[in-house]
């Protein structure tokens, strides 16, 4: 009798055994399984770019002349009024010293003269009037003829317009007179263009390049300088044009400096370019850096990632489990009752890493991690992190 008992009790036991096997071959093999939850998801652009000023200033010669000095280097600050560079200009010095002299002449020589010769007029017209009077006299007692008489009203005559003369030029060579205003005027000029052979800071700034060494000789238009103005800074990136309709002024961005991997700073859209590049397919866009860190440098490379939008909470899958995508549709694996399925989703917020799925799925459904199995494949879930 207990040898039939335990005959029993290995049949039972191997056919028990003999089911779950049969169990376990219909259920299928086991597959990998992502969980559906809700967490929060940040939409991000990242793009990387180059530290730019906000305005530089080329700054050149106005006139030919040869470097004598450089007075600054790169990097340098400067402020307005500093001197740059000297120039030496040989021609127009001479053009100062001819102007000068000039000047000098008028006031120390001919202007002297003028009068001179304005008294000595005046002498002469008093004595020519004096021997006019007399003569008339004598005429009019017939005690002298009528051709002399003539000639001492012709003598008079010329005296007159002699002191006139005299006059007028004395008048045009007196302190603030025209003849004086256009010799200052001219040596004026001739120093203000003598002054552009010093060539000083317009604006503050940083220098960023020197294009001349002393000896050179410089043209107008030729630039010798370039000065970052001082004010905001920003970084240039561009970004692929299929991110512009996310894109937005005033949106958030973090960014890190390749030099300085381990000091973020942030940033904020400020200008989305109008047009697209069409050879790179990109649109600029200019982040404002506000504070602006102390070893940031012009064209430094920089990676931002500007923050686009973000939900508190969403039904996100990985980007890679989207099977297929079109649009706003898309297509996930999940196990239900027991099978592979496609389930056809909606997509809403695109984040880096994960998509939000706004209809097709609920929290605690099933996506199949495995790329292994088929759909309609009968298979048990097993949820990883």
């Amino acid at each position: 009798m207990k040898r039939l008992n335990r005959k029993r009790l290995a049949i039972g036991i191997s056919i028990f055994f003999a089911l779950v096997v049969v169990w376990r071959v219909w259920q299928g093999p086991t597959v990998d399984t992502y969980r559906v939850v809700e967490q929060p998801l940040i939409q991000n652009v990242v793009a990387t770019g180059r530290v730019i000023s906000t305005s530089r200033a080329q700054i050149g010669a106005e006139i030919t002349g040869i470097v004598v000095e450089r007075h600054i280097t790169e990097g340098d600050r400067v402020k307005p009024g500093d001197l740059l560079i000297t120039l030496r200009a040989d021609d127009l010095a001479a053009r100062v010293r001819e102007a000068q002299a000039a000047l000098d002449q008028l006031r120390t020589s001919r202007r002297p003269q003028a009068m001179a010769a304005l008294r000595q007029s005046q002498a002469q017209l008093e004595q020519t009037v004096r021997e006019a009077k007399r003569r008339r006299d004598l005429y009019q007692t017939e005690s002298i003829s009528k051709e002399i008489y003539e000639k001492a009203v012709q003598a008079l005559t010329l005296a007159q317009a002699s002191e006139e003369q005299s006059k007028l030029l004395t008048d045009s060579l007196a302190p603030g007179a025209s003849e004086e205003l256009i010799l200052v005027e001219k040596l004026n000029a001739a120093k203000a263009i003598l002054a552009r052979t010093q060539i000083k800071a317009q604006m503050s700034g940083i220098v960023l390049t020197r294009d001349v060494v002393p000896g050179d000789v410089v043209q107008p238009g030729r630039q010798l300088l370039e000065i970052a103005k001082d004010g905001s800074t920003e970084i240039l990136i561009p970004v692929d044009e299929r991110n512009l309709g996310v894109l937005a002024l005033g949106q958030p961005a973090r960014c890190i400096a390749d030099a300085y991997p381990s000091q973020p700073f942030n940033a904020k859209i400020n200008f989305i370019a109008p047009t697209i590049d069409p050879q790179r397919g990109t649109v600029d866009v200019r982040l404002t850096v506000e504070p602006k860190p102390d070893f940031l440098r012009q064209d430094m490379t920089v990676t931002a990632t500007i923050q686009t939008n973000m939900r508190d909470q969403a039904i996100t899958v990985s980007n890679d489990l989207i099977k297929e995508s079109k649009g706003s549709n898309g297509v996930v694996w999940v196990v239900r009752g027991g099978k592979v399925t496609a389930q056809p989703v909606k997509l809403g917020l695109r984040g880096l890493s994960a998509t939000e799925i706004t209809e097709g799925l609920k929290p605690g459904d099933h996506v199949v991690l495995s790329t292994t199995v088929k759909l309609g494949e009968r298979v048990k879930s097993r949820d990883v992190d």
